[in-house]
């Protein structure tokens, strides 16, 4: 799935790395992907990967400090929404997309990396320059696409 000049953004909005942020987005992010054409749980699962996405970027790359921002960008393309979440933190290896944690050990947390992976159709990291955070991109495919 590749983005085409006729890819628009549907959503572009900037925001404190703060939990106290994500009802809001939650909010929006339905609100523009029901209007985009995802079905009811199409919109969840993009919710729920957005909400996780941007809890571990407020944890692990921020570390709690409410000082950092959070950019999330959602283009509608033919067949999908494209994400795009970018942090302004220390550059994140990307392997810790992969390291999910045994779903067998009973805990609490670390289990983000696995629902995002669930729900998405595409999750990775895109290359930014040095020293100027992390891009994270995720794909739902939605309506005929993700039967």
């Amino acid at each position: 799935m590749t983005e085409t000049a006729a890819d628009s953004p549907i959503l572009e909005r900037r925001f404190r790395a703060s939990a106290d942020e994500l009802k809001s987005i939650r909010i929006t992010v339905r609100e523009h992907a029901l209007r985009a054409g995802c079905e009811e749980d199409e919109a969840s699962d993009l919710v729920l990967a957005i909400d996780e996405a941007c809890q571990n970027i407020i944890r692990h790359a921020y570390c709690g400090e409410e000082t950092g921002e959070i950019e999330l960008q959602l283009v509608r393309s033919a067949d999908a929404l494209v994400v795009s979440l970018r942090d302004h933190a220390p550059t994140s290896d990307p392997r810790c997309l992969e390291a999910a944690r045994d779903l067998q050990e009973l805990r609490p947390g670390g289990l983000g990396t696995h629902f995002i992976r669930s729900v998405m159709d595409e999750v990775g990291f895109v290359d930014v320059p040095a020293g100027e955070g992390n891009l994270l991109r995720m794909v739902k495919r939605i309506g005929r696409a993700s039967a």
